[in-house]
């Protein structure tokens, strides 16, 4: 999951894992020394750093959720002294009001 939302360098590590290569903040500065793996085009990434940020927008929820989870000592906590259908609750609000989206 991007905690960030993704650059550049995400999609041309997304299409090349492992290669060697450094760049700026656009396609034109990119330097590719990977002698094994071929650069990819400047379309092959603006489509790929698209589909990247498709995910991060779908993914939205996790963050979200994330954030306002209890920590693990509260909802042992919560365990505790609201039982299991208690606990179930209070993360069941979240996920409510933070809903996975629907496709």
């Amino acid at each position: 999951m991007l905690k960030l939302p993704p650059q550049i360098a995400d999609a041309i590590v997304s299409l090349r894992p492992g290669a060697i290569w450094s760049c700026g903040p656009d396609y034109s500065s990119l330097v590719w020394m990977d002698t094994v793996q071929t650069k990819p085009s400047e379309s092959d990434v603006v489509a790929e750093l698209q589909r990247l940020q498709q995910v991060y927008e779908n993914t939205e929820y996790q963050r979200l959720r994330a954030k306002a989870y209890p920590s693990i000592e509260d909802q042992l906590d919560a365990l505790f002294h609201l039982g299991y259908d208690g606990w179930k609750a209070q993360i069941q609000a979240i996920k409510d009001r933070y809903p996975k989206p629907t496709e």
